[in-house]
């Protein structure tokens, strides 16, 4: 690892957080390491941490590192010792909570996707331009973009290693909903969750395939499907993935899979498939872009590996060809192993933290930032419509610039 060439401690950066569960947990993860890993201006100090029941949120402040807890989100951002607030709650509080941190002069990270509408993400938008005018950096958390091997493959294609795109395909499969009682969390339920697969996965892919490409998807044509309509209601409070399931059931007001097809702004064409009901496919992230030099493939089942396809090589020895991620070169590896000692899911949160550590303190625009996020809303709105319309052609919307 990294060692510092002077003694004296960099200043502090509070970071409160709101939520406490899966994305909690892993949050919590990357803001205690990468202070720890990488030589950073700020030091991130986890000043407290904030969840409705007030046993569970002290549990999870001690099992995490929290200084302190709370039971309303409006007494963290409030508090002086926290100048960052990181939202990992359900989709239908991101807007109100992180347009409260900005305006109270915070920094706010989000967790994707960034809102449960466009309208939501448009206002967020608009504040994080308002912020931005008064020193305060806003970002949406989108990890994946922090596997080193996908970096690197955006550092190939920006490059022109693999030429002119022509084809990019994505799918995230996934299997926790295939048991048909499997209970009615609120990932299930449209007025939480926003949407389904789509939402929790898709928004994932979309902006991997916008990220690696270097430019955004302009139209999509889509189907979406709820295989099970109805699940057994929780019994006592949510659990997150692992609820035991009632008697009663409750109707199911989000989509189980979504795939659609998508043209890119310079006319390559994409196509997606996001589930939650692919048995045997526990996170199963996998994409390859095609270009008129080269091909790359990446599985997030093996993601310290990026394979390569050299176009221009000789038919005779020409093919894919693994490409570890672990050289001191390669993104984020400076501060980490040797060669060939791997890293894992939780590294990519780590990254996440210093990056936007990094973005704060020098006043950089941190990415994928919250306009990023609202071009995915903007997708995701695009499918929705399209496959309400019997999957026609839907065009997505520009996201302009935002004055503050």
């Amino acid at each position: 690892m990294q060692q510092r060439d002077s003694e004296a401690a960099p200043p502090t950066l509070g970071v409160g957080m709101v939520g406490y569960a899966f994305m909690g947990a892993a949050h919590s993860q990357g803001w205690r390491t990468a202070g720890r890993v990488f030589d950073l201006p700020l030091r991130p100090v986890l000043a407290a941490i904030a969840g409705r029941d007030a046993a569970a949120v002290r549990a999870a402040a001690g099992k995490h590192g929290w200084a302190a807890a709370e039971t309303d989100w409006r007494a963290l951002v409030a508090r002086d010792d926290v100048q960052l607030v990181d939202v990992c709650t359900p989709g239908d509080s991101h807007a109100e909570i992180a347009i409260a941190a900005l305006e109270a002069g915070k920094h706010v990270l989000c967790e994707k996707p960034l809102a449960n509408s466009v309208a939501e993400a448009e206002a967020m938008v608009a504040a994080a331009a308002r912020a931005r005018a008064n020193g305060q950096l806003a970002m949406v958390g989108f990890n994946y973009r922090r596997v080193p091997a996908l970096t690197y493959a955006r550092r190939l294609i920006a490059e022109g290693r693999i030429g002119t795109l022509r084809h990019v395909r994505v799918t995230y499969l996934q299997d926790w909903l295939v048991d048909p009682d499997f209970p009615l969390t609120w990932r299930l339920e449209r007025e939480h969750a926003g949407s389904g697969a789509l939402g929790d996965l898709g928004a994932h892919i979309v902006d991997l395939a916008q990220y690696l490409a270097g430019e955004p998807l302009v139209g999509v044509s889509a189907q979406l499907e709820t295989f099970v309509k109805e699940r057994p209601l929780l019994q006592g409070a949510s659990a997150g993935l692992t609820a035991s399931g009632g008697a009663q059931r409750g109707p199911v007001t989000v989509d189980d899979a979504a795939v659609f097809t998508g043209r890119l702004e310079s006319g390559a064409l994409a196509t997606f498939e996001a589930t939650r009901m692919a048995s045997g496919r526990k996170n199963a992230l996998r994409l390859e872009i095609n270009g008129e030099l080269g091909s790359l493939a990446f599985d997030l089942e093996r993601l310290n590996e990026l394979s390569f396809h050299d176009h221009q090589e000789p038919a005779a020895t020409a093919g894919f060809r693994r490409i570890l991620v672990t050289e001191a070169e390669h993104p984020y590896l400076e501060a980490w192993w040797p060669p060939g000692h791997a890293l894992g899911y939780e590294h990519t949160f780590a990254h996440q933290a210093r990056d936007l550590v990094e973005a704060i303190a020098s006043g950089t625009d941190p990415v994928p930032s919250f306009a990023d996020g609202l071009q995915v809303q903007r997708v995701l709105a695009a499918v929705e419509e399209s496959a309400q319309k019997n999957s026609v052609y839907t065009p997505v919307q520009a996201v302009e610039a935002v004055q503050a």
